[in-house]
């Protein structure tokens, strides 16, 4: 395979930017995601990929939700703060202001455009991350704007 041409494609595939959250006992937690799809209209239902090592992949099979809050853009550097590993930065959602979201608890932050509540459903292990995809059991709009997308930040995967 012609690696360079695979990561040069690879990275021309367009995501935007989410806050996954999830219970962490009396606190939260947060990533930094953008390998999140919708699958289905009826049941609303999503994708998600994280990483088998990953802190989010150990609380979300531990409590099997999670919600995705969707980040507006410019929120570059907030993104960045999730993005960073939870092995090496524990506390990077000390300061996020949330709330327990009202079907599972799952942390809804206060800000960005709006939230989704999921409930996992299915999960499967593929390759190096697990694919959960996880019943809308909530939703809710905190106001209006566009969406962050990982071009605008300039972060990029690996590809």
């Amino acid at each position: 395979m012609d690696t360079a041409a695979k990561k040069t494609v690879l990275r021309m595939f367009t995501y935007g930017l989410f806050a996954v959250t999830a219970k962490d006992g009396e606190t939260g937690h947060g990533m930094l995601a953008n390998w999140i799809t919708q699958v289905s209209f009826e049941p609303p239902l999503l994708a998600l990929a994280v990483e088998h090592d990953s802190h989010m992949r150990v609380l979300i099979d531990m409590h099997g939700a999670f919600a995705v809050n969707v980040l507006e853009s410019g929120q570059r550097d907030f993104a960045g703060q999730l993005g960073r590993t939870f092995a090496k930065h524990p506390n990077k959602f000390k300061d996020v202001a949330w709330k327990p979201g009202p079907v599972t608890g799952s942390p809804i932050m206060e800000v960005g455009l709006g939230w989704v509540e999921c409930r996992v459903v299915e999960e499967q292990i593929t390759g190096d991350h697990n694919l959960y995809v996880a019943e809308v059991a909530e939703a809710g709009v905190n106001k209006e704007g566009e969406p962050l997308t990982l071009k605008e930040t300039g972060f990029k995967y690996f590809g």
